[in-house]
């Protein structure tokens, strides 16, 4: 599970504080507080830490993953996933979308479907449902799809640079925690076959979004969906623990992971969801 912001140490960033400069090939961008990817990673910082600090994501980046759960996020990403790529294909050519269409390099939803068959096996959709924090994420998606297609940026931006991003974290995490097998079943979801290096295709997509041709008012209005984009995974985050007090202990599949905080910190520090106070402005989303 990942909603995430994106700029991160990895990147050679400091965005979060509003400023920084991006050293990229040919010469050298300076990033502006007007900046679409400048006004999202200062406009989430505080749901963003909130979203963090959820006892699920806590639990999931202490190695402590219980596969229903995990199986539960998956069934709620695929939902999510299909909707957002649904919308963004009806959308496609959209003047504010038509730069940040990628399906090739970026759609989940067949990845996700690969991981649920893995899981539930060949019948796996008869067996999953979509939960009602789902549900309410997805309606939201289709409704924007329908009324305001600009805000859908909020959405790609905050899903698919954070899978790229701190969501390599949670699949080493989850491949080490449920000892899956070292080949990939069950974490396609993470595993970005059509990108050649994660770096410089987030260096291309920032760089594509801040180009966009938005006034002031549609920016702030991303933002805002940006920062409900956090709330509903929130929500969902919320009904797995609700699940997951029903769960014995012995459900659990694996034991912590240990020393994983210090043997990954580095990694770690970059997560979606890990608040790691460590002096930094260069948290991911």
């Amino acid at each position: 599970m990942s909603a995430v912001r994106t700029e991160d140490a990895a990147d050679g960033k400091s965005t979060a504080n509003g400023g920084g400069v991006v050293c990229e090939e040919g010469g050298v961008t300076v990033l502006r507080p007007t900046d679409l990817s400048e006004m999202l990673a200062a406009g989430t910082k505080e749901v963003h830490e909130k979203a963090e600090n959820t006892e699920f994501v806590k639990d999931f980046l202490r190695g402590r993953i219980r596969k229903e759960l995990f199986k539960l996020g998956h069934v709620a990403l695929y939902f999510t996933y299909s909707a957002m790529e649904e919308e963004m294909e009806r959308n496609k050519d959209h003047p504010d979308l038509a730069a940040l269409y990628f399906p090739h390099e970026l759609h989940r939803r067949d990845a996700l479907a690969r991981d649920l068959q893995y899981f539930y096996g060949e019948d796996w959709q008869d067996q999953v449902r979509v939960s009602p924090a789902t549900q309410r994420y997805v309606e939201r998606i289709q409704q924007i799809g329908r009324d305001q297609p600009a805000l859908l940026v909020a959405h790609a931006y905050t899903r698919y640079m954070g899978d790229l991003s701190g969501g390599q974290v949670l699949r080493k995490v989850a491949q080490r925690a449920m000892k899956l097998p070292p080949t990939g079943e069950g974490l396609n979801f993470y595993q970005f076959d059509g990108i050649h290096s994660a770096k410089a295709f987030k260096q291309l997509y920032r760089s594509r979004m801040n180009e966009l041709e938005l006034d002031s008012h549609t920016k702030q209005k991303i933002v805002e969906e940006a920062v409900l984009a956090f709330q509903f995974n929130m929500e969902i985050f919320g009904e797995l623990e609700e699940v997951g007090k029903t769960l014995q202990d012995d459900d659990l599949d694996a034991a912590p992971v240990h020393g994983a905080h210090g043997e990954m910190q580095g990694d770690i520090s970059q997560c979606p969801y890990y608040a790691a106070k460590m002096g930094k402005h260069d948290q991911i989303m």
